[in-house]
């Protein structure tokens, strides 16, 4: 039955339902908004719009009155049909609940017998498991039976059988029985019969049996005993071979013999990094990484015990401490002997210390190389950071051999340092001139002996050892080295000597040449000395903080560098106060040379050059001979101080002239030929050093006095001003054409 959706009548339009009401009558404040009114007109006007308001409610009320009897009629209708439908509804949910209940009760009672077939499935699996394992355990007792019945018993066949019952009791726990107390007592016969086959096979160094038998143990669940045993094995194998060689090497030390230190040491360590390597795959089935930690741990006591013998003898056949006593001792009374000039007593040998040293650095990178392996297998375990991975790292880095390492490397830097002090003093005894070079012998043997010190000290790994020789090597350079250097360039008179008779006297030129670039690639030599173990030390030293001590101890050599610049500059100054009085006559001549010069004078001057070509001829006769003798650096550095020594003196003698014009272009012309012949004397650039003087000439060539304002401020353009304005006035004042007054009136 279907009920027709009720429709509202239309209801007459009205003025109420088109025109809105200025204020909302049924609201609680429209009460309070008329009182609130004092205009008739207002009032009047709301009282006709309340009674259109009033109007359209009375025909909304009458609208919804009107559809009551339809409402009724629809309300019976609804009744009438409802009581069949409601009944129909409520048997039909009756069968469903009952339904429901039935479905229910049918999946509880299922799900129990479920249960219940499941947990008797489960006690007859369990049930037939332990028949089966009854059954295993009776044919692995039989079978450890038959293994040890014979008269050659199969101890492999054995320590299986056993396992498996182990691991059968251990997968169903029984209450001690019969087949139980045979077993046990047939492992405890297995585990005697093993430890006896085992020593006999560790004695006769019998190593693929002790392997066989090693493996056994794991399975009668005494991993910790087998490991034990094989690295005991494996300690007795390396000590035995360890002994042998040591006896041997002392057997040639007592006999005056040339015992191989370096061999011993290399087959102690090559003898316990191969009993780990070849041995890892048994050390982990025997216990895991930490077996072969565990191996480390104790082989590295075997590495303090005959390592440090080895060392102990060596550094006994060398006498080493007796010979550092020397070397203390000899240093002392060399510094009394140079405070007392007294004699100096003759000290050890260095060519013997040189050999020495090479051992001593053999030795120390063959610990260093060995400690660096087997810190890193330690730290290749999984266990690196468990108690055995750090007791082994710690046992490697801290026993007694890395100890005596140390020693050693205390006993090489004291022969390192005594080594490169006398290799230096001696260079710089027998220093003489090299045949075709610009320096003597002393500098390229100095630093190479520096250099190999370094690069050996950088070698041994010890940052300490590094230092120590670097600052050994640094108070050489600045106290003995620097010392020679200087007393070199100390020629007192040296113009008498370098021109004697007015002419260049090739011995002193020579002398004094050869010192000036001793000094000049000595400052080149440091520089590149510090690249060098800069370079090496990043290498050798990753530690940031080993870096910054490094750096901070280089820093010197930095300053040693422009230590020996300074005395470089020093030496030409002293070269060129000699050179200087040769061509100063010629210069003190341009003061005559007038520059008010005609047409013809200017011509004449084209014809016979006044000064310049006598300067520069003087200036070669004086300098160039020097050539040669001097590094290409100093020359040039020469030939720039000689620039100096002239552009300064015609700059004084210019300013002091008067000019015409023509005047300037012959000063113009005259600069020219001077920066030209220059730049062909010197590599370096001359023209800045005649930047001053050129804008001189530039200046008094100008034919008017305001043309100076076309090149001068923003006019300037690439062009960079030398002079101040008041030079450039002073310049302008020069030319006898120009008025002051219009020199005076420039806004520069």
């Amino acid at each position: 039955m279907s009920i027709a959706p009720l429709r509202s009548p239309e209801t007459p339009s009205s003025p109420s339902s088109t025109t809105q009401p200025s204020i909302d009558f049924g609201s609680p404040d429209s009460l309070s908004q008329i009182r609130s009114i004092t205009d008739v007109g207002t009032l009047n006007r709301f009282l006709h719009e309340c009674i259109a308001f009033q109007r359209s409610l009375d025909l909304s009320l009458e609208s919804l009155l009107s559809r009551r009897p339809e409402l009724d009629r629809q309300l019976t209708a609804l009744l009438r049909s409802s009581p069949p439908l409601l009944d129909l509804a409520v048997s039909e949910a009756s069968n469903l609940l009952a339904s429901s209940e039935s479905s229910a009760s049918l999946a509880s009672s299922l799900s129990s017998h479920v249960r219940h077939l499941d947990l008797a499935q489960s006690r007859v699996d369990s049930t037939l498991s332990r028949v089966l394992a009854s059954l295993d355990r009776s044919r692995a007792l039989e079978s450890a039976r038959r293994a040890l019945a014979s008269d050659s018993p199969d101890l492999e066949s054995a320590a299986k059988a056993v396992n498996s019952f182990l691991q059968i009791d251990e997968n169903f726990p029984s209450e001690e029985d019969e087949l139980r107390r045979d077993m046990l007592d047939l492992k405890k016969r297995l585990e005697s019969l093993i430890r006896r086959n085992l020593t006999i096979a560790i004695d006769s160094r019998d190593h693929p049996s002790v392997l066989r038998l090693v493996r056994l143990f794991p399975l009668l669940s005494l991993s910790k005993e087998g490991l034990q045993t094989f690295v005991s094995y494996l300690k007795k194998v390396v000590s035995l071979r360890a002994r042998l060689d040591f006896e041997h090497l002392s057997e040639l030390a007592d006999s005056s013999g040339q015992p191989d230190f370096v061999g011993c040491l290399t087959s102690l360590f090559k003898d316990i990094v191969l009993a780990i390597e070849e041995n890892d795959g048994v050390l982990r089935e025997l216990s895991g990484e930490d077996g072969v930690g565990f191996a480390v741990c104790e082989l590295q006591e075997e590495c303090d015990s005959r390592g440090t013998q080895i060392l102990k003898k060596y550094s006994d056949f060398r006498k080493l401490s007796r010979l550092a006593n020397e070397i203390n001792s000899y240093s002392k009374s060399n510094l009394l002997s140079v405070t007392m000039s007294s004699a100096q007593q003759p000290g050890p040998d260095p060519r013997e210390i040189e050999t020495y040293l090479e051992e001593i650095l053999t030795l120390t990178q063959l610990g260093e190389d060995y400690s660096d392996f087997m810190v890193t297998k330690i730290r290749g375990l999984g266990n690196s950071g468990s108690e055995i991975g750090s007791k082994g790292i710690k046992a490697v880095k801290f026993g007694s051999f890395s100890k005596m390492v140390q020693d050693l490397t205390g006993f090489y830097v004291i022969f390192e340092e005594f080594f490169m002090v006398e290799n230096v003093r001696k260079a710089i005894k027998i220093d003489e001139l090299v045949e075709d070079g610009v320096t003597t012998s002393m500098v390229d043997d100095v630093f190479f002996v520096l250099q190999s010190c370094c690069r050996r000290a950088i070698s041994t790994g010890s940052i300490t050892s590094m230092l120590a020789v670097l600052a050994g090597a640094t108070s050489l350079l600045i106290n003995e080295y620097q010392d020679a250097l200087q007393q070199r360039t100390r020629e007192p008179n040296l113009s008498a000597k370098l021109f004697l008779g007015g002419v260049g006297v090739q011995k002193t030129g020579t002398e004094f040449a050869t010192a000036l670039n001793n000094i000049d690639i000595s400052s080149e030599y440091v520089l590149k000395l510090r690249h060098e173990i800069e370079d090496l030390c990043a290498e050798a030293f990753p530690s940031q903080t080993d870096r910054e001590r490094v750096k901070s101890c280089l820093s010197e050599l930095a300053d040693i560098s422009n230590t020996f610049k300074r005395m470089l500059n020093s030496g030409l100054d002293q070269l060129l106060q000699s050179v200087g009085p040769r061509i100063r006559p010629v210069l003190d001549s341009v003061a005559t040379v007038s520059y008010e010069l005609t047409d013809s004078d200017y011509a004449e001057n084209e014809a016979n050059d006044p000064w310049a070509h006598k300067l520069l001829h003087s200036i070669d006769s004086t300098v160039s001979w020097l050539q040669p003798y001097l590094t290409p650096n100093n020359y040039d550095s020469l030939i720039h101080l000689l620039i100096d020594f002239v552009v300064k003196r015609l700059e004084v003698i210019m300013m002091q002239k008067r000019f015409s014009q023509l005047g300037g272009l012959q000063l113009d012309k005259e600069v020219r030929g001077l920066i030209n012949h220059f730049s062909e004397m010197s590599q370096r650039p001359v023209r800045d050093k005649f930047s001053r003087l050129s804008q001189v000439a530039t200046i008094l060539n100008f034919e008017r006095v305001s043309e100076i304002l076309d090149f001068w401020g923003d006019n300037a353009g690439h062009l960079t001003w030398m002079l101040t304005p008041a030079e450039v006035r002073r310049v302008l004042g020069l030319r006898v054409d120009f008025r002051p007054e219009a020199i005076a009136a420039l806004r520069l």
